[in-house]
């Protein structure tokens, strides 16, 4: 007999519909992200340590946003599987007026306190005045992004990822071109440094949120809610949404402040350590795109069979991603480190920095296998079976109990090389993580029927 993860055509056909769409357009994004830092590489050390500070802001935004449209898209996975559009809608609305309200805050700090935002992870003036120059620009983008992360969410829990995918890779190649012009002062521009690339990334937004509205109201798709649609709420309706979505919101809050909490200790580390964790960092998420877009799509699977009254099939999807997932992640790591001096070679950076990135690169690769249970685990089976709540625990303490106390010691009260710093964090992190989750996983008490509970 087969063994069972060998079995079962429809759900490998299933998986890959959802899972390469979503994985190139995670990969077209940190695409850009790593074509951003090349560009700006070519300026300095210090503008990597600038840009990349800056966009700490942005990556705290991305995650809170990344939670809410997590959370209301467990909901539309499920109503997807009852083929309720009415609901879809409502659901749709919850996540633009709390991705609008979210980015709203996000925009004041980025516009008017950058130099304060930036001196909790700097104090070199330098990289301070450079960061300043880019967030006051950039937070003009952030609203746009809110908007159009909820209707992408929307699409994929739909069963529709291209379209997020294609009008994403529109925006990507936009933002890259008007990098090249607007850094460097081609075509007639002048060159403007770290602004230019704020600039350019505006417009990208600009673009991106346009095609998404336009493609979605021509083809009147699931997620092409008018405003009464959207605001048809209940306070029923959205206590029990709360609920749910709320821990899911925490999690990622409290895990991008996390990060952010690692990001002051290497900045503190030093303005070399931050660049060469950018760095690596970049690439990293190239990397990881694959394994990001196997637990959306496992998400979406677990989701839409419990919405559909198949717990069983749920159960299934679960175990077979369990497995399948971590065994691509070794192949991927393997990969990863092979070509990780190659690829670091690719940036202007002293010999110091390009040597401890590939250190950084080499430890995330050799954890990949387990941060990619954890993520399909987290991300896809227990939110995907609305056990938002456990997800929430196992996030948050191993951030908190863990790594943040474990980089702190050694970073900063030891002073140890970054070399030994990184892994020390992402090794003790993600097997906290991976220990919980199975016990989790086995249990079976991550199965709840949101779309009945709503109603």
């Amino acid at each position: 007999m087969e063994p069972f993860w060998r079995r079962d055509k429809e759900f490998y056909s299933t998986l890959l519909k959802i899972t390469i769409p979503i994985a190139l357009q995670n990969l077209i994004s940190a695409s850009l992200n790593m074509v951003d830092t090349i560009m700006i590489g070519q300026l300095g050390e210090s503008e990597i340590a600038a840009v990349g500070l800056a966009n700490e802001l942005f990556f705290l935004l991305n995650l809170f946003l990344f939670g809410i449209c997590s959370g209301t898209g467990i909901f539309v996975a499920q109503f997807w599987g009852k083929g309720d559009i009415k609901n879809i809608r409502r659901v749709l609305g919850l996540s633009i007026i709390c991705g609008l309200g979210v980015a709203g805050v996000f925009s004041f700090l980025a516009m008017g306190l950058p130099r304060q935002v930036l001196g909790i992870y700097t104090k070199d003036l330098g990289v301070i005045e450079l960061g300043s120059s880019y967030l006051v620009i950039v937070g003009l983008s952030y609203a746009m992004t809110a908007i159009t992360y909820a209707y992408s969410f929307g699409l994929r829990n739909t069963a529709q990822p291209k379209i997020p995918m294609l009008l994403s890779a529109i925006a990507v190649l936009t933002n890259a071109v008007f990098n090249y012009i607007l850094i460097f002062g081609k075509l007639g521009f002048p060159a403007m440094g770290v602004e230019g690339a704020a600039i350019a990334t505006v417009l990208a937004r600009a673009l991106e949120l346009i095609l998404v509205l336009l493609v979605v109201y021509r083809y009147d798709l699931p997620v092409a809610a008018r405003f009464r649609d959207m605001v048809d709420i209940s306070a029923g309706f959205a206590r029990k949404f709360f609920h749910t979505a709320l821990p899911v919101i925490f999690n990622e809050g409290l895990w991008a402040l996390g990060m952010t909490a690692y990001s002051v200790i290497y900045a503190r580390m030093g303005t070399g350590v931050v660049a060469a964790v950018n760095i690596a960092g970049t690439v990293e998420r190239m990397a990881m795109v694959f394994f990001m877009g196997m637990s959306h799509a496992c998400a979406f699977m677990v989701g839409n069979a419990i919405g559909g009254g198949d717990e069983e099939k749920a159960v299934t999807y679960a175990k077979k991603l369990a497995i399948v997932g971590p065994a691509t992640a070794v192949l991927g790591g393997l990969v990863v480190i092979g070509f990780s001096g190659r690829i670091l070679s690719m940036f202007r950076v002293s010999d110091v920095v390009y040597h401890d990135a590939r250190k950084v690169l080499i430890a995330a690769a050799l954890v990949m296998p387990v941060r990619t249970f954890n993520w399909i685990n987290i991300v896809g089976v227990l939110r995907g079976g609305g056990d938002t709540r456990f997800s929430l625990k196992i996030d948050a303490s191993a951030v908190w109990c863990i790594g943040v106390p474990v980089g702190y010691v050694c970073g900063l009260v030891l002073g140890l090389p970054i070399a030994f710093v990184y892994p020390m964090v992402i090794f003790s992190e993600q097997l906290f993580k991976g220990v919980l989750g199975v016990k989790r996983l086995v249990s079976g008490k991550w199965i709840n029927n949101l779309s009945e509970q709503l109603l």
